[in-house]
């Protein structure tokens, strides 16, 4: 896309591309400490660099004078976004813009107008969607030249992720990366032709400024504007022919085996031997990566590779838990990590990351039997049960980096998660007995989590001086040093520890909280619901799985339609914790933000299966089954394979109809589809579902040959598609003491690639239709018992756990 690039400068008349932002990036204090929030399909991945203020055409934009601060006294006169029930929408309702939400009415506006619309992209959460709406969009110049020169329309990301990746995909093709704030500029036909991240009111030293940006444009659209058009067209065109995914010519998917193994020597050559992850900094959980080491491990674990994927999977997660991307007062893990040993975090926390951490420290128990693990994702859903969730099931989608550090003060990045010396001290006063030395509890604290009285937290990271005499709680010694430090017993230093951190976790309660987004998303819901269900099942802890169990109940309830079969996006909490649909369900057929996209599908599948598996409730399993039928009839590309990311008709009007081939923050939903198709041929039979999974594969055949490592997730899919899935079938009836057993079981040991059925001897029941080979399994003696089958072959009948464990994990 380097053509695209050379005629945005020249159509904007901007200068060559030299000092201007290359200079900015080797300067140190000219980064904020954190950077603007990254695309999810490059947030993980050590390939790509966070910038601060992006244009698409990688180039500094000329001075346009000064212009106005924002007023002291700013009207309160709200804009039409506050009829939204968005989050981020309703955040922006008193800017002096006239900004109107995605939709035909500003379309139609641009048209009739002849002006270019203004897209800004973000979400409630993003720290610097705020500095850049305190900055730009409270000012009354720039809310001017916004509302009489372009039509500017706000989108919330979380509801509208077609809008955001197409636009996504244009930026980082025409720039040097991507993020959010993410702004655009597009023609009356949704056409983009200028596009950038964060940009300063300003022009500074090495940066271009909102305003002078604003400027230029205007002059371009005016003086220039068929060029735009034209050179828009050609750059449209281009990338229509570089995010085509299709099967083409190819029959087959890639060898698994060849593809397992390149990933793996890609992700070995990122690795940190000493702080785990794979990236300097910024450094991101990567979820989907751990999640391939451990697969990797299973089929190689006999192998010195095997043994490295292992090591690498497990010490990320321990050095990750151990540090200051860990909330250790409140539990729960923050979005990255801002430095390379986990210690500063950019400190909002997403659901999609705490469902997807539960999963993987309950795995990484599974596989290693350390307890650590397990706590670890107990406290994840901790967190999550106390914070994020709804009184009717459903879970809310974050919580905000920032917060004031007191009542009435301006909010400030970690205020809520930080401590001084000083507070710690008075609240941690009494003297620990039996110590080789004076110490008080505050004192035991500080030493193992790395308070000083300076602050633990680099200037480098903290260019603003906010944070300046503040700590970020992080371990670091083990339990051992540190109660060989003080000659105490190591049961007694674990017990002053978790008591100093709820006195803690008490005093933070009275600190102005960071804000809460709470809208609720069905495909994070879905995530969450896996989260639930499977830390649950492993655990052996039916409380947990209740609550995956409500979650689903709540998915049903509220975000699913009867009578279409058809799962809807988004829902928000309403007045006295009611739950309320934007804009109300008389609109919902025309309104594109009400229905769900392939994300949505793909991860509520995904959830309900994992529920299946965990509770054995067949309800929840003929309900995915539903799902995915209608994810097929939605999504499926007949043509070429795999999914588009969006029905045809919501995104009628944009450039380009995607299908996302990242596996990121998030795992792709194509990867997840291939597993779920999978998964439904193991637990019905059905060729379809199969064939399709063998078609998706084959469609992103030379994304994973390529960079394996973009598509970890997948990598999985494939691998999995071409070994025998296990089909293990328990034959007793579900409330028995011994069939809990068997189950329990089979959730202790790591197996991927399997499908759990319970059998109930009923002949009439949904699986036995589904399966009829189920009515030949019978109980042994009248015991529950296993059968594991393969190739449409089963074991001998097995009634001792210990034997099916043999069996399960030799």
């Amino acid at each position: 896309m380097l053509g695209a690039r050379a005629w945005l400068g020249r159509v904007l008349l901007l200068p060559r591309a030299g000092a201007g932002l290359a200079a900015s990036r080797r300067c140190p204090g000219v980064w904020p400490r954190t950077w603007p929030h990254r695309s999810p399909s490059r947030g993980s991945s050590s390939r790509d660099k966070d910038r601060s203020a992006t244009v698409s055409s990688s180039v500094p934009m000329p001075a346009g004078g000064k212009g106005s601060h924002p007023s002291s006294t700013p009207q309160r006169v709200p804009n039409r976004l506050i009829h939204e029930k968005s989050p981020y929408l309703l955040q922006h309702a008193y800017n002096p813009v006239d900004w109107y939400p995605w939709g035909q009415e500003a379309f139609d506006k641009a048209r009739k107008e002849n002006k270019p619309i203004f897209l800004s992209v973000g979400y409630s959460t993003c720290h610097w969607c705020h500095m850049m709406e305190e900055e730009s969009f409270q000012n009354e110049e720039i809310g001017r030249l916004l509302s009489e020169d372009f039509v500017s329309v706000k989108v919330d990301r979380e509801e509208r992720p077609d809008v955001d990746k197409v636009y996504m995909t244009f930026v980082q093709a025409t720039s040097s990366g991507g993020g959010w704030p993410m702004n655009v500029w597009l023609t009356p036909n949704l056409q983009p032709f200028v596009g950038g991240t964060y940009f300063p009111p300003e022009d500074g030293l090495t940066r271009v400024g909102f305003r002078t940006v604003l400027l230029r444009i205007r002059e371009q659209w005016k003086q220039n504007k068929n060029t735009l058009l034209e050179n828009s067209q050609r750059v449209t065109t281009a990338l229509l022919a570089r995010s085509e995914i299709s099967v083409g010519d190819r029959q087959l998917p890639p060898s698994a085996a060849t593809v397992n193994n390149r990933c793996f020597q890609q992700l070995d050559e990122g690795y940190d031997e000493e702080y785990g992850g794979f990236a300097e900094a910024p450094k991101f959980p990567t979820p989907v990566i751990l999640s391939f080491l451990f697969s990797y491990w299973l089929s190689h674990r006999l192998t010195q590779d095997g043994s490295r994927a292992q090591q690498m999977a497990l010490h990320t997660l321990k050095m990750m838990a151990n540090g200051g991307i860990r909330d250790h007062v409140g539990q729960g893990f923050h979005r990255y990590s801002t430095d390379r040993q986990w210690h500063v975090p950019h400190f909002e926390k997403m659901l999609y990351d705490q469902a997807q951490l539960a999963v993987a420290y309950s795995q990484a128990f599974q596989l290693s039997g350390d307890e650590f693990y397990s706590d670890v994702a107990k406290g994840i859903l901790q967190y999550v049960a106390r914070s994020l969730s709804h009184r009717s099931g459903g879970f809310y989608s974050a919580e905000d980096a920032d917060s004031p550090p007191e009542r009435g003060q301006r909010p400030k990045e970690g205020a809520y998660y930080v401590w001084t010396v000083k507070e710690v001290q008075q609240l941690l006063p009494e003297p620990v007995l039996g110590a080789t030395e004076p110490l008080t509890s505050g004192q035991l604290l500080m030493k193992h989590y790395g308070l000083t009285e300076a602050g633990n937290i680099s200037p480098s990271q903290d260019p603003k001086g906010e944070l300046q005499g503040q700590n970020v709680l992080t371990v670091r010694y083990s339990l051992e040093l540190t109660a060989a430090r003080f000659g105490l017993d190591v049961e007694a230093v674990r017990t002053l520890l978790n008591s100093g951190l709820e006195k803690l976790f008490q005093a933070r309660k009275h600190r102005p909280k960071p804000h809460l987004d709470s809208k609720m998303l069905a495909a994070w819901n879905g995530l969450m619901v896996s989260g639930y269900a499977v830390t649950g099942a492993v655990l052996g802890q039916d409380r947990l799985i209740n609550y995956a169990t409500n979650g689903a109940k709540f998915l049903k309830r509220h975000m699913f339609d009867v009578a279409s079969g058809r799962l809807m996006r988004t829902c928000y909490t309403g007045p006295g914790g009611t739950v309320e649909h934007s804009p109300g369900s008389a609109r919902c057929l025309l309104n594109p933000p009400c229905w769900g996209f392939l994300e949505d599908y793909a991860f509520v599948v995904r959830g309900l299966l994992d529920l299946y598996e965990a509770s054995q409730e067949s309800a929840w399993l003929e309900w995915a089954l539903r799902l995915q039928d209608t994810q097929d009839k939605l999504f499926w590309d007949s043509q070429g394979g795999g999914y588009f990311c969006s029905e045809a008709e919501l995104g009628a009007g944009l450039p380009l109809r995607l299908k996302d081939d990242q596996d990121g923050a998030e795992p792709s939903a194509n990867s997840v589809s291939a597993h779920n198709l999978l998964r439904l041929h193991g637990f019905t039979g059905h060729k379809d579902w199969m064939d399709k999974c063998v078609c998706l594969l084959t469609a992103f055949s030379e994304r994973m040959r390529r960079v394996p490592v973009a598509l970890p997730e997948m990598v999985r899919a494939l691998s999995a598609q071409q070994q025998t899935l296990k089909q293990i079938v328990i034959c007793g009836d579900r409330q028995a003491k011994d069939t809990k057993a068997l189950v329990q079981c089979v959730h202790s040991v790591y197996i991927p690639n399997k499908v759990l059925i319970l059998a109930d001897g009923d002949p009439s029941s949904f699986l036995s239709r589904q399966l009829p080979f189920l009515s030949t399994l019978r109980r042994l003696e009248d015991q529950a018992t296993a059968y594991v089958c393969e190739n449409q072959a089963c074991s001998v009948p097995i009634t001792d756990p210990c034997e099916l464990r043999k069996l399960l994990h030799p």
